[in-house]
């Protein structure tokens, strides 16, 4: 027998649309384990069959940096132009880059 609702675990919920390339965080709910999460998910984010691939993730396993970290984090890549080539030309013939 599963546990109370109230003792299940917080599960995040990641949806890849139709005409997205990646997974997007859409909210959070309450399943007992990973299979119940897909399925509760399914039915209340992707009612109107936008969506080709599901993620749950537990909340508790997530780690997240800090916003007051942003500075020590993001400011070195500044100085890094290579890491973000947009002065580069992309053929028409390249999708999605």
């Amino acid at each position: 027998m599963s546990a109370p609702k109230a003792e299940w675990p917080l599960w995040e919920v990641f949806v890849r649309s139709r005409q997205g390339l990646s997974h997007k965080h859409v909210g959070s709910l309450h399943a007992a384990d990973a299979t119940m999460a897909i399925s509760n998910a399914r039915d209340v984010y992707t009612r109107r069959q936008e969506g080709t691939s599901i993620w749950v993730v537990k909340a508790e396993d997530i780690t997240a940096s800090s916003p007051s970290d942003k500075d020590v984090l993001f400011d070195p890549a500044n100085d890094k132009v290579y890491r973000h080539p947009t002065f580069y030309d992309l053929p028409d013939e390249v999708k999605n880059m």
